[in-house]
């Protein structure tokens, strides 16, 4: 018999067998060093240099490391391992209401983007093996199997399927080393390409840094940096499976996590805008020739970390799904483990085939970022930022008035942060529609 739906921890429980530090900072900084690492060069460039990114950057950082305190500070008082269940516990059912389909939204796109980027890394490698050309004047085509569509859907049948049915994905401790080798790898390559080979990645200059044209252009790249910064969806579960669940050591293990993922991602949006300007695409992989065996290799070791993010994905994405369509009552109800089983696979397989069917026919990466982003930002500034600050920690009887009054001021401006970046992400995804 099972329990309905999956709201446990993804690791070892909270004792002797626990998750350690170092486990916890691997995982909380996989769960950022995501797709959105991709995009760091363009939202440089869009922001017109790298003093207004790099700015742009560490005021998002304040907001993300006190949202991720506050995060475990009330899955401490709720002992709730979700960070769905956290918000229902701590700010009541409406709030948990909104913060399921939020939630439930964000992982969605987030799967969608995640498949995105794969099939991209994809289709430049078939590129690379079947390079377009003309004998005798005909055009030659690439084999049928080396389109993307055959090639990301059979990895999603033959690979990526069976790595998210399973309940729990213990191995995501282990493999979240190898994710973060394969950002800092990345990050490497296109330091070490601007230095060495930019001048041979195209016929001009690679383009300087300018300013940005307008405050527009600066705060237009926020819903980008959040998305690059999100990992609340998963932070609850880390801190629930931490050996040791001190407030303190949880703000260690976040500031760390957090200043390791600024160093990766400040320096590849750097030397990325530095080697290809404005220019840079959204996916800064796809602007280097195919044919290069050092970006060959990137592409390959980052397809492999997005392939081990997108399990945990799903295995989120049910949990909520779950608790949506579960009532309370039931929710806590043990079920036969054969129709539990049953359940879980047609979820997976329903998830895993909507965000493929999506993911093919999205052609800009970019604009799949922009519009997560704004959704990002409910779960970086507003659910934190307002609703668990104003509720769990100022409702605190040991909090004197002056630090009451500190978290209802620093409660204000996040949510103040957080809609602006909302409306503004949703507003510039409708004029990308439009055009």
């Amino acid at each position: 018999m099972e329990l309905v739906g999956e709201a446990r921890p993804l690791l070892p429980p909270p004792g002797p067998a626990g998750l350690s530090s170092a486990g916890a900072v691997c995982i909380l900084l996989k769960s950022a060093l995501g797709a959105g690492l991709l995009s760091f060069p363009w939202a440089f460039g869009r922001a017109g240099g790298a003093i207004p990114a790099l700015l742009v950057e560490l005021g998002s950082l304040v907001f993300l490391v006190s949202g991720l305190v506050v995060l475990g500070y009330a899955a401490a008082l709720s002992a709730q391992p979700t960070y769905q269940g956290v918000v229902r516990v701590v700010c009541g059912t409406a709030a948990g209401k909104l913060c399921e389909v939020c939630f439930l939204l964000n992982l969605f796109m987030i799967s969608v983007a995640l498949l995105r980027v794969v099939g991209d890394q994809l289709e430049k490698l078939c590129d690379s093996l079947y390079p377009n050309g003309t004998l005798s004047g005909v055009l030659l085509s690439p084999p049928w199997y080396a389109d993307q569509r055959f090639t990301l859907s059979a990895l999603c049948v033959f690979v990526i399927f069976p790595l998210s049915v399973p309940k729990e994905i213990g191995f995501q401790k282990y493999s979240s080393i190898l994710g973060s080798l394969a950002a800092c790898y990345l990050t490497l390559v296109i330091i070490l390409k601007y230095y060495l080979q930019a001048e041979s990645l195209g016929s001009h200059e690679p383009s300087q840094p300018s300013r940005a044209s307008s405050w527009i252009s600066i705060f237009s790249v926020i819903p980008t940096i959040c998305f690059g910064f999100q990992c609340h969806e998963a932070c609850v579960t880390i801190y629930s499976s931490m050996r040791n669940q001190s407030l303190s050591h949880w703000v260690t293990v976040s500031v760390v996590s957090m200043l390791i993922c600024l160093l990766i991602y400040s320096l590849t949006g750097f030397y990325g805008y530095l080697t290809f300007g404005e220019a840079a695409a959204p996916d800064v992989l796809m602007s280097y020739p195919g044919n290069d065996p050092v970006v060959i290799v990137a592409r390959l070791l980052f397809g492999v970390s997005i392939i081990t993010i997108y399990p945990i994905v799903v295995l989120l994405g049910r949990s909520v799904v779950r608790d949506v369509w579960v009532t309370p009552k039931h929710r806590a109800m043990a079920v036969p483990e054969a129709q539990e089983q049953r359940s879980r696979v047609v979820l997976t397989v329903t998830w895993m085939a909507t965000t493929l069917a999506i993911a093919l026919f999205v052609p800009d990466i970019g604009k799949v970022i922009e519009l997560i982003g704004g959704i990002s930002a409910f779960f970086i500034f507003i659910f934190p930022g307002k609703r668990l600050c104003l509720v769990c920690m100022t409702g605190t009887c040991t909090l004197g008035p002056r630090k009451k009054a500190a978290l209802i001021t620093w409660g204000v401006l996040s949510v103040l942060g957080g809609a602006f970046v909302c409306g503004q992400s949703a507003a510039l995804a409708v004029l990308g529609l439009l055009h």
